[in-house]
């Protein structure tokens, strides 16, 4: 018989269904470790199957825990995001101007995905086809809509001081299209393959950095039309 545990309140607390939770929880957290794993290996498109054989168990198991596969690529983004999050929050917090701050965010931004990239796909993207799958394309959008937020509040912060009142024109809209700017340069850059002109994470960094502080004028010449010559 289940022990029962009486509540300050008189309630009575099932220690074993407290325990059977406990238990839930700890296995759902193994499973997404497995799932991450397996991702890693075989890739952001690998199936339930895929990824329930890496873990050593059926895909019913990831069924039962987590729905679906949207519902697993919203576990796994929600624990890879947060690492993401803290891990930007770290790096903006050594910053001494709002420029260090962007590119500080940037390069913790770009190291993370360029970790996994297959994780960072996985968690971003949506795989349609996959049987089981009816949630549609929601997988980590909630998890990575919070993450972005909070991305653009931690830009929006420092550039509120340093602009001071009077900007909210620009506050209001450079920090959104900041993000859009990174997430799209980023993930280009994540897909492009290894090559001589491929740029590094750190020169990728301060290239995103650089559009975002002054575009792309220092690239632009300004020609006489009377001489095009530079």
């Amino acid at each position: 018989m289940a022990a029962a545990v009486n509540s300050p309140s008189g309630s009575t607390v099932d220690g074993r269904a407290a325990r059977w939770q406990s238990h839930r929880e700890e296995r759902r957290r193994e499973l997404i470790k497995s799932a991450r794993k397996a991702v890693h290996t075989l890739g952001s498109d690998a199936s339930m199957e895929d990824i329930a054989a890496a873990a050593g168990t059926s895909k019913s198991v990831f069924y039962r825990y987590f729905g679906d596969k949207a519902g697993l690529q919203q576990a796994v983004g929600e624990v890879v995001i947060s690492q993401m999050q803290r891990r930007i929050q770290e790096a903006a917090q050594g910053a001494q101007t709002p420029r260090e701050g962007l590119l500080a965010m940037v390069s913790a931004y770009l190291q993370m995905a360029e970790t996994s990239p297959n994780v960072y796909t996985f968690v971003t993207t949506y795989a349609a086809g996959e049987s089981g799958t009816a949630t549609g394309g929601i997988a980590a959008a909630g998890a990575l809509g919070h993450f972005f937020e909070e991305v653009r509040d931690m830009i929006e912060r420092p550039m509120r001081a340093h602009l001071g009142a009077g900007k909210e024109a620009v506050i209001g809209y450079w920090p959104t299209a900041a993000i859009g700017l990174v997430r799209n340069a980023g993930e280009q850059w994540l897909g492009t393959p290894e090559s001589a002109g491929k740029p590094d994470q750190e020169t990728m960094a301060r290239q995103i950095t650089a559009w975002l502080c002054v575009g792309i004028a220092p690239e632009l010449k300004t020609l006489d039309p009377h001489n095009p010559k530079p």
